[in-house]
């Protein structure tokens, strides 16, 4: 009876969670791939520039695109999705809806571009980081190696978590030790290369990763795909939940400040800007 009984009470939870798991507030409709209504369109002048569009309202769409390889470059939540894909090569847009019945997953449409698009690089944001096809690779500066600021600064307003403290490493060595911390390149060879090495914390070991990323002049973003993690200095990595998403707080050529959000600080501190301070590694 106890079995019984117990055996009961498992089955009476399972249905209530599945219940419960259930998202009411998306459409009340089964579809197959075949199903799907979307067109993914190449420009005709220059076919860098891929639009992808979803005709049925009712739907939430998600939209991914990767290289060949299957590494992701992007994604929107967007009907209307517009993008730049400035290599030339072989792409692949995926198509998700999201409804009552679970997710549908069109085909992917595979995109090829015929050529590099020249004139995409052309803002000196982009010198400034990757020079190029031949690369740039940044180490700590450790000058004023980091610092802390608000989440509204820079670009934020002035009136809003707007602040930002930059100290020199001299009298403030508690920040993080005095050591070769790694480094980090980036470049644009026929790709968003970039690869980080990275020295452990409590040793001279060195672990290096390489993968992609993405650098958004308009939002200061820079995003890490492929495992690879901003490079860092110090004891600070269990603070952070996301070493991946970076905002960029400054970027010249000689000089580059990115930052990750503190959310998880363990020493019970408010959510803030951890500032990483980088500077070209002499050659």
């Amino acid at each position: 009876m106890k079995n019984l009984l117990m055996y009961g009470l498992v089955l009476v939870t399972i249905l209530f969670s599945s219940c419960e798991s259930q998202d009411d507030s998306l459409p009340q409709v089964n579809l197959k791939a075949t199903d799907l209504n979307f067109t993914v369109t190449q420009d005709a002048q220059r076919d860098n520039d891929v639009s992808m569009t979803s005709s049925d309202a009712s739907l939430i769409p998600y939209w991914s695109y990767t290289d060949a390889e299957g590494n992701e470059l992007g994604h929107s939540n967007q009907a209307d999705f517009k993008v730049t894909l400035p290599f030339a090569g072989l792409y692949y847009v995926n198509y998700i809806v999201y409804t009552q019945g679970g997710a549908v997953e069109a085909a992917p449409v595979e995109v090829n571009v015929s050529a590099n698009d020249e004139e995409y690089f052309n803002a000196e944001e982009w010198q400034m980081l990757t020079n190029g096809v031949d690369g740039k690779t940044w180490v700590l500066d450790m000058v004023n190696p980091i610092g802390y600021a608000g989440l509204d600064f820079p670009y934020g307003s002035a009136d809003g978590d707007f602040w930002n403290w930059y100290p020199d490493y001299a009298g403030n060595e508690w920040l993080l030790e005095q050591k070769d911390w790694g480094e980090m390149t980036f470049n644009l060879n026929g790709g968003y290369n970039v690869s980080v090495t990275q020295t452990a914390l409590s040793s001279a070991e060195q672990k290096t990763t390489t993968g992609s990323f993405g650098y958004s002049i308009a939002d200061h973003t820079i995003s890490f795909n492929g495992g690879v993690e901003l490079l860092y200095g110090g004891d600070y990595h269990p603070d952070v939940s996301n070493w991946k998403s970076v905002n960029v707080l400054e970027l010249t050529e000689n000089s580059m400040r990115l930052a990750v959000i503190r959310d998880q600080s363990r020493s019970g501190e408010g959510p803030a800007q951890i500032v990483f301070h980088f500077k070209p590694k002499a050659q």
